[in-house]
């Protein structure tokens, strides 16, 4: 075999790697953050606001699971108030494993039965509303 052959056979190898891997990418499943990811970034400065409302509170959130259920307790900021808002646990591996729950209580805590098929590394996203003041948290977990 002489060298004009080699360096057709290196040619046609690295051909077919470049072919493989644009197959192999073209059928990579890719899921954006949202759907409409662009629209989301515009209100991103209304979540840094409630981000900063959250850090003047007396005392952080606290999210716990135990049993299969979310634990969120409050500040005593918020005793003998309403709190509505709404929970998402957002999984960035499987959009499929995403969950939305909204909530009302009192008493300054709430818990969210976890769904069975939710295990796994999740981002909880937690936003509320006192007295007309916007909050939002967030906080990473194993779940």
């Amino acid at each position: 075999m002489n060298w004009g052959y080699k360096i057709l056979f290196v040619y046609l190898a690295f051909a077919a790697g470049i072919a493989f891997l644009a197959i192999k990418s073209m059928n990579e499943k890719m899921d954006l953050v949202t759907p409409n990811y662009y629209a989301e970034e515009l209100k991103h400065q209304d979540k840094i606001n409630q981000e900063n409302n959250v850090s003047h509170l007396s005392a952080a959130v606290k999210v716990d699971e135990q049993d299969g259920k979310l634990l969120i307790h409050f500040p005593k900021d918020f005793d003998n108030k309403t709190i509505e808002g709404s929970v998402k646990l957002y999984c960035p591996s499987d959009e499929n494993k995403d969950y939305t729950k909204n909530f009302e209580t009192k008493n300054n805590e709430w818990i969210l039965p976890i769904p069975a098929v939710n295990k796994g590394l999740h981002e909880i996203h937690l936003t509320w509303k006192v007295d007309g003041v916007d909050y939002y948290f967030e906080h990473k977990m194993m779940l």
